[in-house]
Parts: C-alpha cells; structure tokens; sequence
C-alpha cells in the first residue's frame, strides 16, 4: 500500500527554461504542458489516489496579458488532447479555483470532462487554475455558513466545504525550479503535507525524478505531532489528545 495517496505540485520554471535558451516564455508553457501529460499518467500508474496541479494561480493575472491568453490557448489545448487519456485510464477530473474569465468554449470542455470522467474510480485529478488557498478557505467558510445559518463550524465541516474535499489531506507537496515557498497552495491541506524542493525547471522534471521524490519521502517517519505516529494512526491520537486535555482541563 502507497504510504503516499495524495501528491500536489507547484509547477515552477517555464519561462526560465525558455530565457536561458534565449526563447520567450510562452515556449517554456508549451514545454511544460507536454510534461503535465507525462506526469499525469505516471502517477496514474503508481496508483495514487490523487494528484493535484498548480496551473495558475489568483496572482498570475498580473502576468502580461499576451503570456496569460497563451496560457488559456494552452489549458484548451491539454484539456482537449488528454480528454481521452483521462477516460481510458479511468481518471476522475476537475477544475479546482474560478474558472469564469475562461472562454465558453474552453468552459464547455471542461464541464464536459468532469461529467464524462465522474464515474470514474481511478485517480482524482485536480487542476488548480486562478486558484488561491486563501480564497479556497474564505469561499469554504462562505459556503458552510450559507448551508448551516447560525451554526459555528469545525475544523471536519469546513474540510468539508473545500472545493474537492474528497481528495483528503496532501501527503507531499512538489515544488520545482528551486524556490522554496508554497505560494498560496492549498494552503489548508498541506497542513502535515511532506515537502520537497526539486531544483530541476519544470520542462525538464521526468518521470524518473517523480518516482525518485515518492520512494524517498515514503521512507521518511511522518509523526503528525506525535511520536513515531504514522496517518493510519492519527485518528485515534486525536482522541487521545483529546482525552488527555479533559484530564487537564479537570484537575484530574
């Protein structure tokens, strides 16, 4: 059993990739699409339960217009040629974040791969695209408040309210092209998430070094705030804890 279920990656490096070939950086998106395509079905094969992309982010609208209408030609592109893809190796598909400046065209594909992929029980794909945890989690609460008037919400109901939250809690968080932030990313699950910071540009990011990142973070211990506390464990460690602050809170 995959000790890791649930991977996230920030794709980092296009448009380096492309300047330091003395390219524009609308090459490197290209690039970097194709290796989207390869990743995806890699992670298919390794049976993980859930990958999650960043493909644009809230704050990439103050990228140039003509980079940010490339990117859109590009997500039309991806979303048409790996339709099929998606189908034949029983992925589940959706859109992750505001999706409204897209065109309808583009619109209309998407809503046609999430119906036409929802049965399926395979991986969950999420593209995250104008996307931002900060607003995943105020949007979240806004919807929880909304469905339940009056009622004060918990840490299970506003998990609850996330925009896939079947898709659970990030194990590992991928980051590519050598910074070392998280940059508004699922801010909300990465909370225990495992990180690794991959020097390697995006378009050049292979199919081997992703299988490499897995093997090695499985081999670390996840303690979860405890000791030698493994996820399968982390339920009944809540309780424990929970347990033990009532002991407290008692005098006894």
């Amino acid at each position: 059993m995959n000790k890791i279920k649930h991977v996230a990656i920030i794709m980092d490096g296009n448009g380096r990739w492309a300047q330091k070939r003395n390219r524009p950086r609308v090459w490197g998106h290209v690039r970097g699409a194709n290796k989207v395509s390869d990743i995806v079905t890699t992670a298919s094969s390794m049976n993980l339960e859930a990958l999650t992309l960043y493909g644009f982010s809230t704050e990439n609208w103050a990228r140039p217009m003509p980079e940010i209408k490339s990117l859109f030609k590009l997500l039309k592109k991806f979303l048409v040629g790996e339709r099929q893809k998606m189908i034949d190796n029983n992925i589940q598909f959706k859109m992750i974040g505001n999706i409204s400046k897209l065109n309808d065209e583009t619109k209309a594909i998407i809503k046609e791969i999430e119906e036409v992929t929802a049965n399926n029980d395979g991986m969950k794909l999420s593209l995250a695209f104008s996307y931002g945890g900060r607003q995943e989690i105020v949007d979240s609460v806004n919807k929880y408040i909304k469905m339940n008037p009056g009622k004060e919400i918990t840490m299970d109901s506003l998990n609850n309210s996330l925009y896939r939250p079947e898709c659970g809690d990030v194990d590992l968080l991928i980051r590519t092209a050598g910074d070392q932030r998280i940059s508004n990313f699922l801010l909300w699950q990465v909370s225990y998430a495992e990180l690794f910071f991959s020097p390697t540009l995006w378009p050049e990011f292979t199919e081997v070094e992703f299988k490499d990142i897995i093997t090695n973070v499985e081999g670390r211990e996840r303690r979860f705030g405890s000791v030698g506390l493994d996820k399968t464990s982390l339920e009944s460690s809540n309780v424990i804890a929970k347990e033990n602050l009532a002991r407290i809170s008692s005098g006894s």
